[in-house]
């Protein structure tokens, strides 16, 4: 079976897509936790953080760029948002392909989790 989020970027599954360039992707999360609760994902399938290699360094710099874009576009910057990846089961990934969430619209507490 495809790789769930490689699957929306082949446009098989549909999505609220709310960014797109060459190397980028975000996307409304369909189980939101927050009012503003987006996916920042690669085009190119890197399933965990502990995939990643020298020659990513430019990719990954992007998503967190983006977050901070769609931030601002969304009114959030100012008050403040989260931005969160996980890494394998006990770090919370469910989808196996890289990706950063973009929260906001609510406090956040800390811990985390």
């Amino acid at each position: 079976m495809a790789c769930l989020f490689c699957r929306i970027i082949n446009r098989e599954l549909p999505a609220g897509i709310v960014y797109e360039d060459d190397e980028v992707l975000a996307f409304e999360d369909t189980a939101p936790q927050a009012p503003t609760h987006l996916l920042v994902i690669p085009k190119r399938h890197i399933a965990t953080l502990n995939d990643l290699e020298a020659g990513d360094q430019a990719l990954m710099g992007r998503l967190p760029l983006v977050a901070a874009r769609l931030a601002k576009e969304r009114d959030l910057a100012e008050d403040g948002y989260r931005v969160v990846m996980n890494c394998n089961d006990d770090g919370g990934q469910t989808v196996y392909h890289i990706h950063m969430h973009l929260m906001g619209g609510r406090r956040f507490t800390w811990p985390a989790g």
